[in-house]
Parts: C-alpha cells; structure tokens; sequence
C-alpha cells in the first residue's frame, strides 16, 4: 500500500480501509506493532515496513498449556 512519505501507523491503518470491515477493532484503543516489535500509533513509518495489528489473548498461555496437557493425558495410547 502506498502512503505519505512520513505517515504515522494510525494514519496507514485508517487509510488501508481495515477499520472499516472489522468494525470490532476500536480505532482510540489501538495496539500496534511493527515487525513484531510494539510501537505507538503516532509512529512515523519508513518504506518496506510491516504494520500489525494487536488483539487481546483468547487465554493465557498457561491456561492453553495446561489445556493442551489435560487433552495430551486423556488420548488413548496407539
């Protein structure tokens, strides 16, 4: 996608259009980061830079493990 030279990521992630077809994603309470790294909205963005979007965990990473384990125990041995 193609933006101002200096565009922050709020003003790439307005202009991609995505905010409009996920209407869940709050724009006041955005969450970003850039190659995995947080940044914050306001950030200036440089050519060739990768912008996510970042949602709440369904669960913790110990409650999936400890799903995992539960599931992992009760399967029947082949």
């Amino acid at each position: 996608m193609q933006i101002a030279e200096g565009a922050s990521a709020r003003e790439a992630i307005e202009a991609s259009g995505v905010l409009g077809r996920h209407p869940q994603i709050d724009p006041r309470h955005l969450k970003l980061a850039k190659f995995g790294r947080r940044i914050a909205p306001d950030t200036a963005l440089q050519e060739g830079d990768r912008i996510e979007i970042l949602r709440p965990l369904a669960m913790s990473p110990m409650e999936a493990r400890r799903l995992r384990a539960r599931r992992k125990a009760r399967r029947p041995e082949r």
